[in-house]
């Protein structure tokens, strides 16, 4: 059984910064051609698509709500990923969820990963 740990959510006023972490119990979560991926979901919506990492190589893609603020990371040797969020508004308040698979088909959709933290709350007042 894979646990996927978030941490670093928390309250912040509106230009500041977070930093989520993201820790794998086992590299099996990811592995060679795996990848981890942050979504998140606000009160009453659906939940979305945030940014994901390729393990491997690093390859990274955003959605377009959160280029050129958010960086997402990793660390191989601690099976972690991050989520470096700047210039926070109060629209990214939301539930933020760490995901990861083995052989993730799309990056970017929440039914290719197999595996979920637990979410870590991010709220950004104004």
């Amino acid at each position: 059984q894979v646990q996927l740990v978030e941490s670093g959510g928390g309250l912040v006023q509106a230009g500041g910064s977070l930093r989520l972490s993201c820790a794998a119990s086992r590299p099996t979560a990811t592995g060679s051609n795996g990848a981890m991926g942050w979504f998140r979901q606000a009160p009453g919506k659906e939940r979305e698509f945030v940014a994901a990492i390729n393990w491997r190589i690093g390859y990274t893609t955003y959605a377009d709500s959160v280029k050129g603020r958010f960086t997402i990371s990793r660390e191989s040797a601690k099976n972690t990923a991050y989520l470096q969020m700047n210039s926070l508004q109060p629209e990214d308040t939301a539930v933020y969820y760490c995901a990861a698979d083995p052989n993730p088909r799309r990056l970017g959709v929440q039914s290719s990963y197999a595996y979920w933290g637990q979410g870590t709350q991010v709220t950004v007042s104004s």
